[in-house]
């Protein structure tokens, strides 16, 4: 059998291991040390617009900061993008508030400022006005922001951006990861840069970084003793994983440039087969197409294709099944207008990660066109 190609797997760079080394060699392996502070300095210089950077131990605990530090307590609602992974809704139920599930528009896939703002006037009008809007880049194409942020600002509601795909994406020039009120970044595995697991919450001020590292230590109050006069969490990232971090931000450009190679090698390949369509990148978008995706005639052409691909040792994935359809969420609020139930039933996931040699670039087309061929 032909050896595994992967959706997109961790690709280092060689320069992770002197960072690594260095916090072996001074013992600094610890939630907290120079590969940390350094960690952070590198993506506020990266992300620009004034960002304070608090490197945690996953997006999710990121996401989850987020809610605290804006206040979401029991018996809140947020609104949360249906079209993503569950992490993006999880951190809801951590606080005990109830997730309002937005569908998507077409054009970037993401969350439908004519949705949201039905569904903010709806909770309103049932007597609870939304707490907070977790919106997302989805696979790293950037949400409308102008639109989102202006019905937000309409009802007073704070955005939380989930930029957990979309490190090295822009809006008209500005970097995903300094829209939100707070945003958050993710560093897990499969992503565009990784500490093989790993996250950060960004902020615009240097205050809700500090909070968000005090509860990140387990909220311990400046004492000689152990002191606490609040919940804290785990959530601090180490110096060794930072150190990993601090490595993979030296080609993180390059990462971005390759994948948005594989999406241009791919649309090249396909234009000849009219079941293909790929997501157009509007004017003032650029996506760091973390994932290629693409939408077929129908689920099954979706289905038939992705065991075609699995048949042959490749792996590739249906888009994120929207949170509106798992069993976990099926009481919660919706507001649909049958976009992303369209898009989980034809689109598909095809491998992209910046470590795709061309002959499993041409393995992947070679795959895909014998599917169409035999069809």
């Amino acid at each position: 059998m032909n050896e595994k190609i992967w959706l997109s797997s961790p690709h280092m760079s060689g320069n992770e291991q002197s960072y690594v080394k260095e916090a072996f060699d001074t013992n600094w392996v610890a939630p907290l040390g120079p590969n940390v502070n350094g960690f952070e300095n590198d993506l506020q210089t990266y992300l620009k617009e004034n960002s304070h950077v608090a490197a945690l131990a996953s997006g999710t605990s990121a996401l989850h900061l987020s809610l605290i530090l804006l206040d979401v307590k029991h018996g809140d609602e947020v609104i949360c993008q249906s079209k993503t992974f569950s992490a993006s809704a999880n951190p809801i139920i951590y606080q005990g508030a109830t997730p309002i599930f937005v569908d998507s528009e077409r054009e970037t896939w993401n969350m439908c400022p004519i949705q949201l703002d039905i569904a903010i006037k709806d909770r309103i009008a049932k007597g609870k006005k939304p707490k907070a809007i977790i919106a997302v880049h989805l696979y790293g194409m950037p949400y409308k922001v102008d639109e989102l942020n202006k019905v937000a600002k309409q009802y007073n509601i704070p955005i939380i951006e989930d930029s957990a795909e979309s490190l090295g994406s822009r809006y008209n020039g500005r970097n995903c990861g300094t829209f939100g009120d707070l945003s958050i970044l993710s560093f897990n595995g499969n992503k565009i840069i990784t500490t093989s697991g790993g996250g950060a919450l960004v902020s615009p001020t240097a205050e809700f970084k500090e909070k968000a590292v005090f509860l990140a230590t387990q909220a311990r109050d400046n004492a000689p003793h152990y002191l606490h006069s609040k919940i804290g969490y785990n959530y601090r990232m180490s110096n060794i994983v930072a150190g990993i971090g601090r490595g993979q931000m030296t080609v993180l450009d390059s990462h971005v440039s390759k994948r948005r190679s594989n999406h241009e090698f791919y649309k090249n390949a396909f234009k000849a087969i009219g079941e293909i369509t790929f997501l157009r990148e509007p004017e003032g978008y650029f996506s760091n197409r973390w994932l290629t995706c693409i939408l077929l005639d129908s689920y099954s052409t979706r289905e038939g294709l992705r065991l075609a691909l699995e048949k042959e040792n490749i792996e590739s994935r249906p888009l994120w099944k929207p949170m509106h359809q798992q069993p976990i969420f099926k009481d919660s609020p919706s507001y649909l207008n049958g976009v992303s139930d369209e898009l989980f039933e034809k689109g598909l996931c095809l491998p992209s990660g910046s470590n795709l040699t061309d002959i499993e670039l041409n393995r992947v087309v070679s795959a895909v066109n014998t599917y169409f061929e035999k069809c």
